[in-house]
């Protein structure tokens, strides 16, 4: 964070996308398991933002990376991943509310569906029809429709849009 201050002067867009996940069955699930899910994806993503809203100035915009599997049950069992996603959402609300009556900055979420990634591109196509088989418009996103949301979020086109998550999930999350 100081040395994106010293090198630019200021930060006016956090886009917070660290995520790892481990399929583990719940009844197995070791406390460091689940702890280590949540330090990265719920944890760090709230030192960062903490960190960056210090120097945020009005019109700033962060943007949290959760999930779909933050809003609906997933095919496989990941509950460190979905708690810490979906505690992201609520995450994302409450300095919404915080940070922009007091300094202006927008705080929202994004939930993406199935994107074009390296674990995409491994999966077996039965797994992939299997996992798509509830997406509406039936296929992955690219990582440009993704982008694209960002960069509306980050705008002043979105300047009347904080503590809201947008499911970028191609539908899955509306069934």
């Amino acid at each position: 964070m100081d040395a994106a201050v010293e090198r630019f002067g200021r930060v006016d867009v956090l886009v917070n996308n660290a995520g790892v996940s481990q399929v583990i069955p719940a009844s197995r699930e070791r406390p460091e398991d689940f702890s280590s899910v949540m330090e990265v994806n719920l944890f760090g993503a709230y030192w960062v933002a903490q960190a960056c809203a210090r120097v945020m100035g009005a019109g700033s915009s962060i943007i949290n990376v959760s999930s779909m599997l933050g809003l609906i049950k997933s095919q496989l069992p990941e509950a460190a991943y979905a708690a810490s996603k979906a505690a992201l959402i609520g995450l994302t609300r409450d300095p919404s509310n915080q940070w922009a009556a007091r300094k202006g900055i927008r705080v929202n979420a994004i939930a993406p569906g199935f994107v074009e990634t390296d674990v995409i591109s491994e999966m077996s196509a039965e797994s992939l029809d299997r996992f798509l088989s509830g997406c509406s418009l039936g296929r992955v996103a690219t990582r440009r429709e993704i982008e694209a949301v960002m960069v509306f979020l980050a705008s002043h086109a979105s300047s009347y849009i904080t503590g809201s998550t947008v499911a970028v999930d191609g539908g899955t999350s509306g069934h």
